[in-house]
């Protein structure tokens, strides 16, 4: 059966359809309310008019269809379908940038909490997202201090001879060793953060409040005391959500700029009236295929009601060098360098389309979805989406998608177009960023409790075994720091294994900053894959070092792996400043490796007339080329000269060797 007539044959009900290619791939997943309509429509003698349309219609030999019961279920399935197949005719999110959860793994006997940026079906429950990031790592530092439930990333499945520093400071009740803490005592410390991360103060303070007065009636007064502080740290936090939650809702803000087929959208978030993170969103190849469904736009839920944000707000100037960027009706539209709208039949975009997918793929599925999205367009299915995140969200209050064509609302969306625009021109027109932003991207990117202030990378080198070398290099405050650079000879390990070397050098190093009582830097970067990444953690639990960020980066995919989340490697894009950073002071550290390396290797080679002479060893003729240069200027020094390196015995018998 060819294409039109299986065309004819397609219901007339709610569901997705999938156009394939030749080789069977899927190139386009779309969902409509009457398939058979909506799939016809593409072969109407006016669509071939429009290239892209023709494009998609030229490659599809074949449809497969799915029948759903009403159009909210269409929608979902057609967001589970683009994610899983990622058809290039389809709007596909691309994100550098994912925020953190934090993670509760109630699957382990002993568990522990952790911040990060991947959900997976693992028995863990998983609380967030947190806005801004560092905010999860704030969460889990109180958990520590407060109920002492810890990160670390030593293996519970076994008794230890002694614990970490992370007991002594009384931040982990210490279940690596037997006998100081016991099952009831930790699976009680484990419900009360799982009450605290479910945001059930109330609940929370009433259970430690039994346990204080009960702690105090058997005169366990030191207990009773930790209690009571508990209570105080848990009404302090419940108390600033209560002020937090009375001034405003929580709402997240879209603006973009479209140009030269290339396109940067930001998202603000907005929590309790006030913005607390920004998100940027790029695409420099938009699908050559995007639908433009005939919607007028709606102003059902313009609204003029002041969202509160304190240095954020807007003036009449900065909206209107944002207008550009800004598009109420979603019909076809081609936006010029000087910012005015161009119609173009080889050059279009379609924002309603745009932002009706790229909402899909951010908030469905998701366990938080914010009480408010404010757009820049209208889209066909806005109502639909509506109905199916307020579904999903556990929460009474319903989820509004607003498009606002004036006062305040519309002025946070202009605010966030003119935020993407300057996006567009750090992304598309090759900015240099300053080095704090940098900073903060690589603190997002690796999810780093603090500010990256020095980050210090190490590189194995040897050539099929020989005169294995390794280097270390330090990035300090915005630059490289060659005072502190280091040179490694590896002493313990015979042939090629970069593993153990890795783990010799890392040992070696952090070992002399314990004994001298010098800080951990920021990061430690590992030039090469898992294998020397689980050899540098291996070194440094051997030092009893904890919770130390590890990362490294793989040479030829550029993928970075993460310490405790090597399952879920970062792809960086290639545009990232941070990718270039880490590449940066990865080149340098294999530079310095190299050059070592080939000094020694030259020195190995240079010496080996001389170690033929007698009473010349391997160290006699590393002085002698170190001092001389070379075995020829060895060769024509005197006696007296020779004898300014060596010994008297030494010089004549190398004077005797050379003259014969």
């Amino acid at each position: 059966m060819d294409l039109q007539a299986k065309i004819r044959t397609i219901p007339t009900e709610p569901g997705v359809y999938l156009y394939k290619n030749a080789e069977g791939e899927v190139i386009y997943v779309g969902k409509a309310k009457n398939l058979r309509s909506r799939v016809s429509s593409y072969f109407h003698e006016g669509r071939w008019e429009d290239a892209k349309t023709g494009t998609l219609v030229r490659e599809a030999v074949d449809v497969e269809y799915i029948v759903v019961a009403n159009n909210k279920e269409a929608l979902a399935l057609e967001n589970n379908l683009i994610k899983q197949r990622k058809p290039r005719f389809n709007i596909l999110l691309r994100d550098d940038k994912t925020y953190p959860y934090v993670k509760l793994t109630l699957g382990e006997r002993w568990p522990r909490v952790y911040v990060t940026r991947r959900l997976r079906k693992d028995g863990s429950a998983y609380y967030g997202p947190y806005f801004p990031a560092n905010l999860a790592y704030r969460i889990t530092d109180l958990i520590h201090r407060n109920f002492m439930i810890p990160s670390c990333k030593v293996d519970l499945t076994r008794f230890h001879p002694r614990p970490c520093l992370q007991y002594y400071i009384k931040r982990c009740l210490g279940p690596c060793v037997k006998d100081l803490t016991t099952p009831d005592t930790y699976q009680e410390a484990v419900r009360d953060v799982k009450m605290f991360l479910e945001g059930r103060p109330t609940d929370l303070a009433r259970s430690l409040r039994a346990r204080m007065e009960q702690a105090a009636t058997a005169q366990e007064y030191e207990r009773a005391a930790r209690y009571r502080d508990l209570i105080s740290t848990v009404e302090q936090l419940q108390e600033r959500q209560r002020i937090a939650a009375a001034e405003g809702d929580d709402a997240d803000v879209f603006g973009y700029h479209y140009e030269n087929d290339m396109l940067a959208v930001n998202l603000f978030h907005m929590r309790g009236g006030k913005m607390v993170d920004r998100r940027e969103f790029f695409w420099e190849d938009l699908p050559e295929f995007a639908e433009s469904p005939d919607v007028e736009p709606s102003t059902e839920h313009v609204g003029t009601a002041a969202l509160g944000c304190p240095g954020e707000q807007s003036s009449p100037a900065q909206s209107a060098d944002a207008a550009h960027t800004l598009e109420v009706n979603p019909n076809r539209v081609s936006l010029g360098t000087d910012g005015r709208r161009r119609p173009s039949p080889h050059d279009q975009f379609y924002p309603g389309e745009f932002f009706s997918a790229l909402l899909k793929q951010l908030y469905i599925g998701q366990p938080y979805v914010p009480r408010n999205l404010y757009v820049p367009v209208n889209f066909e299915d806005r109502e639909e989406l509506e109905d199916l995140l307020s579904e999903q969200d556990a929460r009474a209050a319903r989820v509004h998608i607003l498009v606002p064509q004036r006062g305040e609302k519309r002025s946070l969306i202009d605010l966030a177009g003119n935020n993407a625009k300057q996006s567009y021109d750090q992304r598309f027109r090759i900015l240099k960023p300053n080095a704090r932003k940098i900073q903060e991207e690589l603190q997002e990117a690796i999810g780093l409790p603090d500010l990256p202030k020095r980050i210090e990378c190490f590189d194995i080198s040897h050539i099929q075994g020989a005169e294995t070398v390794a280097s270390m290099v330090v990035w300090e405050d915005g630059k490289m720091k060659k005072s502190d650079y280091r040179k490694f000879i590896i002493r313990t390990v015979e042939g090629v294994d970069d593993f153990a070397s890795m783990r010799e050098v890392v040992t070696r190093r952090y070992k002399r900053l314990q004994d001298e009582k010098k800080a951990m830097p920021s990061l430690v970067l590992i030039d090469g894959g898992l294998g020397q990444l689980h050899a540098a953690s291996e070194a440094l639990e051997t030092l009893e070092i904890i919770n130390q960020p590890l990362a490294a980066i793989a040479k030829r995919e550029e993928i970075l792996y993460v310490y405790g989340q090597e399952k879920d490697p970062i792809a960086l894009d290639h545009h990232s400043p941070v990718l270039h950073l880490i590449q940066m002071i990865r080149d340098e550290a294999h530079r310095f490796a190299v050059t070592f390396h080939r000094k020694r290797r030259q020195i190995r080679d240079r010496s080996t007339e001389l170690l033929e002479i007698p009473g010349v060893g391997a160290s006699t003729s590393r002085r002698l080329l170190e001092h001389f240069g070379s075995v020829q200027a060895v060769k024509q020094a005197d006696a007296a000269a020779l004898s300014a390196v060596v010994t008297r015995v030494q010089a004549e018998a190398i004077r005797n060797h050379f003259q014969k």
